[in-house]
């Protein structure tokens, strides 16, 4: 089954030269030249993914990102921002915004292939009791139980809650205030820095078996769980 792909790029040159290889990876793509005609095609279906240009002319992408994250029917698309703005401070805008990716021109058809796959894969739901497994760390959502290459790790309520978003949501960057909405809920009020505590005391109880290296802070973004440096 082809996934739709929602490509909002005012540019008809740049959409062409992405379109043809999206549609040659199996993706079906939907063009729109500005936020007003993208507006237009969520209304008729919604896409699995946004391919989003920052600068449009009607209303700026990373605004637009900012809107359909806060609206309960579009807030779980994906979204890859498209830019060529590669400032670090432009980068964590967009991921504030809860971006799910960023490419900055020039890039490759082919590089931006593998983006949306990674972003895809990371973003599709799996189901809650289904327990998770990286490099020997397990955390099983049944048994609400966490081992580390077969033992025991220990850990607060709250370290197992940051713990399963992260192993659930893996290589993608989140900022302070991204881990509060989805670990701690959007109705708690909570200083950013608490997640820092937290982030301490999970790296902790994983540092018996090594898998603390696991939770890597970003500096200028937030924090991400990767098996990658």
């Amino acid at each position: 089954m082809e996934l739709d792909i929602l490509l909002v790029e005012d540019d008809a040159a740049v959409r062409e030269v992405l379109a043809g290889p999206l549609q040659k990876a199996g993706f079906n793509v939907i063009e729109a030249a500005d936020v007003r005609e993208a507006r237009a095609a969520l209304l008729q279906q919604l896409p699995e993914l946004i391919l989003l240009d920052w600068m449009l002319p009607d209303v700026s992408g990373v605004e637009w990102a900012r809107s359909l994250k806060s609206a309960p029917h579009t807030r779980n698309i994906p979204i890859i921002m498209l830019t060529a703005r590669g400032e670090e401070e432009d980068r964590v805008k967009g991921l504030e915004v809860g971006a799910d990716d960023y490419v900055t021109k020039p890039f490759s058809p082919r590089e931006l292939v593998a983006r949306i796959r990674a972003v895809l894969r990371r973003t599709t739901p799996t189901s809650s009791d289904e327990p998770v497994e990286v490099e020997g760390l397990r955390l099983d959502p049944v048994s609400h139980r966490v081992t580390a290459n077969g033992a025991n790790v220990e850990m607060g309520p709250t370290e197992y809650r940051l713990l399963h978003f992260f192993m659930a949501h893996q290589d993608r960057v989140f900022t302070r205030g991204q881990l509060l909405d989805n670990v701690w809920g959007t109705n708690v009020y909570v200083e950013e820095r608490t997640v820092d505590v937290h982030i301490r005391r999970l790296r902790i109880a994983l540092s018996g078996s090594g898998h603390d290296a696991l939770v890597q802070t970003i500096r200028g973004a937030g924090y991400r769980f990767s098996r990658q440096p």
